[in-house]
């Protein structure tokens, strides 16, 4: 389809207005190709609430909303954790975070040679090409090349450490996080986004129709904080965007571990107009990046492999934007556990359509496996859902699990989302602070404000819920919980250090 006629399809679709929007390749009718190329798009931090194909009528992400309709969008789809590291250790794996002992943006996998999504890809003929954060340590790249330079140099050290349950001042000052909200034109975000979305254009364009099928992973940095973003994306969104719902009381029923983050982060009683800068602004950053993943998908259009191309995107976890008197991630309420899911390969797939029922990122792996034809170690967690994609009634399991491990909680916690109920269990954080529990109803409440956990009626879907998130992971999150805090004490040897080692800016989120 030649630039002309893909200008004219946009005109009739409507989908001509903004700055950059992705075309799209019409291929109704022909045969989709047994191994398609595969283009991974994972950003950062990106709540699913704010896309506009999501139901979001304020934000302005014409590229994922274009993508959406050539595609197939998943309503219920979640991280297996809500922290940069263990949610990407976790997708490179084929494993839940606990399973591979991702507990914290301080980790790494086992080695690199361990069995991994690009290694298994590798194997089956594809080249693995990594363009892009995705938060490895310096001496691992598990089996991708790397385009665009090294942006993946950190050297992981495997500590950690639980906050003593009882510790709850307040520090009386905000974080420092918050005076980065404002208007501006480059920042650590927007300068690496850049870096990726040319390295990209540049791969794409010089791809070949010829050349062995590829696996491209492209890791962006945005919506993340800082929450910097050129001025005119921040001037589309002042008033408009409105301030988080937060019932009476609800703060202080919220289980300690969300109370510690308030504490731990210094995010108590944010000012109202901070709040609102930092939704605008998130909503401006959000758009930005929308346009970065145009410039990917326009050269993916012009290119030679566009026809043969399977297009995922999605986002490591979620923001919480100050709902739930929360900012960052680190949780697994809704906001920060449940991420944006697009899969489109028009040669196979009708665009428009939307999958309801329950999955997660370990899904999408053995699906990326099963379209490559890779052979999948029998220990990994997940299904594939190519049956489902190719048929909305295809049985599915309607099945979520993620975990938060990380830092600044008195103790880790797991979820388990199956049908309509949530339910997560919090860890004790010690002998005199039991384990406590949240299971909500989200058809009727999808603001997640009415804990069900403590009523009798709940108690059989309580241990049922429990008991089906034991098997899932293998491991009671107890046992976890005490595997965890053994490795954090113990770290890791490293015999590669430098003297003046920085760590890369994501562990600074301690």
């Amino acid at each position: 389809m030649s630039r002309q006629s893909r200008r004219e399809f946009l005109k009739l679709t409507g989908l001509a207005a903004g700055a950059v929007v992705m075309p799209s390749v019409v291929l109704a009718g022909r045969k989709a190709a047994s191994r398609p190329n595969i283009l991974v798009i994972m950003s950062d931090e990106h709540n699913a609430g704010v896309t506009g194909y999501y139901g979001n009528d304020i934000v302005q992400t014409a590229n994922l909303d274009g993508l959406c309709r050539r595609g197939i969008a998943f309503e219920s789809c979640y991280c297996n954790s809500p922290l940069c590291v263990p949610s990407r250790l976790s997708f490179t794996a084929g494993k839940y975070a606990s399973r591979v002992s991702a507990w914290s943006n301080n980790c790494r996998l086992e080695s690199d040679d361990y069995p991994s999504l690009p290694r298994i890809m590798n194997d089956a003929g594809y080249e693995s090409v990594l363009c892009g954060k995705m938060h490895y340590d310096r001496t691992r790249r598990y089996g991708f090349r790397e385009i665009g330079g090294n942006m993946n140099n950190a050297s992981k050290t495997g500590k950690g450490s639980r906050r003593k349950a009882d510790n709850l001042k307040s520090k009386g000052k905000l974080s420092d996080r918050f005076d980065q909200f404002h208007a501006g034109d480059k920042s650590s975000i927007l300068n690496h986004d850049r870096k990726v979305t040319d390295a990209t254009v540049e791969f794409l364009g010089n791809r070949k129709a010829s050349d062995k099928p590829f696996f491209l992973f492209v890791g962006y940095l945005a919506p993340h904080f800082p929450l910097i973003v050129p001025q005119k994306y921040w001037d589309q969104y002042k008033g408009k965007v409105p301030m988080p719902e937060i019932p009476r009381g609800h703060l202080e029923s919220q289980p300690r571990n969300y109370k510690h983050l308030r504490v731990a982060f210094n995010m108590e009683d944010v000012p109202d107009e901070i709040v609102l800068k930092g939704r605008e602004l998130y909503y401006g950053l959000t758009q930005w990046l929308d346009e970065q993943i145009g410039k990917v998908l326009w050269s993916l259009a012009d290119s030679e492999v566009a026809d043969n191309t399977v297009v995922i995107y999605t986002t490591d976890h979620g923001e919480n934007m100050g709902e739930h008197g929360l900012w960052w991630k680190n949780c697994l309420y809704e906001h920060a556990g449940r991420v944006p899911l697009i899969i489109s390969w028009p040669a196979r797939w009708k665009g428009g359509q939307w999958r309801r029922q329950a999955c997660s990122l370990v899904d999408v792996v053995q699906t990326i496996a099963e379209l490559g034809g890779a052979d999948v170690p029998e220990d990994w967690n997940g299904d594939s859902m190519l049956e489902w994609l190719d048929e909305s009634w295809a049985r599915w399991r309607d099945l979520a699990v993620s975990e938060y491990y990380g830092h600044n909680v008195a103790s880790g916690s797991a979820m388990i989302r199956k049908g309509p109920y949530k339910y997560i269990y919090h860890t004790p954080a010690d002998a005199d602070h039991p384990a406590e529990r949240e299971l909500y109803d989200l058809l009727s409440d999808p603001g997640e404000f009415d804990n069900l956990a403590g009523r009798s009626r709940y108690s059989k879907r309580l241990s049922a819920m429990h008991a089906a998130l034991v098997e899932e992971i293998g491991e009671d999150p107890d046992a976890t919980e005490r595997r965890c805090r053994a490795d954090y004490a113990r770290g890791y040897p490293r015999s590669d250090k430098k003297k003046k080692d920085k760590p890369e800016w994501s562990q600074t989120e301690r």
